[in-house]
């Protein structure tokens, strides 16, 4: 299987199964010398693992299987700082259920990857997803947080966050960022929060499930980070939310609204004032002509519904006669909706993008 690693300078690469022994990843490309925090990655981790609650109660949105995903670090780190060699991080696996999955060994889930790794490899690993499995976006989140300690220490002014914009058809009414992890949907909008997990605990009972929109911004980078042509910074921040399993569409700035926008109303007129370059608004998102222009970058992701929901769906299964119609009711711990979960993981991928553009554009030019 190819396709198991991402960037040009800052590579990781990820491995394992929802229920095989663990997973984790090698993060290659570290400077030496970055004093690594492991707690922050830990933090990282806590905020994405399965079984959360919120306040003391369950969290509707989210599985109730229990991880304590405990990063191990293998290599790579001498006395607290970065050798500048590959750094190997573990995370086992410790509360699989493969029980659960039994009735799946020939059978098809709808919305899955079952039929399509079935048909690509031959056979597939029918506990959970395998290598489709949103439990391997925790390696993804500890790379993350690898990769967002060394733009710290590139951009000390760097922040990247994300948060719930949309979630079972309910929009954020406003914008703040102190409610982010105020509430168990990591919403904007508190208000807004409390009608998404009403609607969500509602689908629950139905057995179905819901998705959204996560938006992410991203403050204190400067102009300059990006390729012109393939491995343009929009290009290559799509390429990596869509590898993201639940991740289903992408728009930077105003996105497809700019389509029925005249020239003079997408436009981000500039004006240069004390050493900084101002723009009126940030259509771009940040990003022109694949290159930042040292506003804000913004973009939002459009999130499904989760696939598995407890409700009989009509699908396909085969055996020694080839495929067969049949009926198929999921059983199992899962998310209804993946936003919260999936905000750490917007987070993690974004910064492993600019991590990887930070390290090549010193390489762009001698001054």
């Amino acid at each position: 299987m190819s396709g198991n690693t991402i960037g040009n300078i800052f590579k990781v690469t990820t491995f394992g199964e929802s229920h095989g022994a663990a997973l984790g990843c090698v993060v290659d490309g570290v400077p030496a010398g970055l004093c690594l925090d492991e707690t922050k990655i830990q933090a990282a981790l806590d905020r994405r693992k399965p079984g959360q609650n919120f306040g003391g109660k369950n969290n509707a949105a989210v599985t109730a299987r229990k991880e304590d995903d405990k990063a191990e670090i293998l290599s790579g780190v001498f006395e607290g700082k970065t050798e500048g060699t590959p750094i190997a991080l573990l995370i086992r696996n410790t509360s699989q259920h493969s029980k659960d999955y039994g009735n799946l060994a020939t059978t098809f889930r709808p919305g899955h990857a079952d039929f399509t790794y079935f048909e690509k490899y031959g056979f597939r690993d029918f506990r959970g997803g395998g290598r489709a499995s949103g439990r391997e976006t925790a390696a993804r989140v500890a790379a993350g947080e690898i990769a967002r300690q060394v733009l710290c220490a590139l951009y000390p002014d760097i922040t990247i966050t994300a948060f719930t914009q949309r979630a079972a058809g309910i929009e954020c009414g406003s914008v703040d960022f102190s409610a982010i992890e105020k509430n168990p949907l990591r919403a904007c909008d508190l208000n807004a929060a409390e009608k998404m997990s009403a609607k969500i605990e509602e689908l629950r009972r139905l057995g179905d499930s819901a998705g959204g929109i996560v938006k992410c911004f991203v403050s204190g980078i400067p102009a300059g980070l990006g390729e012109p042509v393939f491995s343009k910074l929009d290009a290559e921040l799509a390429r990596a939310m869509l590898s993201i399993g639940a991740v289903k569409g992408i728009e930077f700035g105003a996105g497809f609204a700019a389509a029925d926008m005249t020239g003079s109303e997408n436009n981000d007129s500039m004006h240069f004032s004390t050493g900084t370059m101002d723009f009126s608004r940030n259509n771009a998102g940040g990003i022109l002509g694949g290159i930042s222009t040292g506003a804000a970058i913004e973009f939002r992701v459009a999130i499904k519904p989760v696939p598995s929901i407890f409700q009989k769906q009509a699908t396909v299964q085969f055996g020694n006669n080839g495929y067969e119609n049949t009926d198929l009711v999921i059983e199992g711990r899962h998310d209804v909706c993946l936003c919260p979960r999936i905000v750490p993981v917007i987070e993690a991928m974004t910064a492993i993008v600019l991590a990887d553009f930070a390290l090549q554009n010193r390489c762009s030019r001698i001054s």
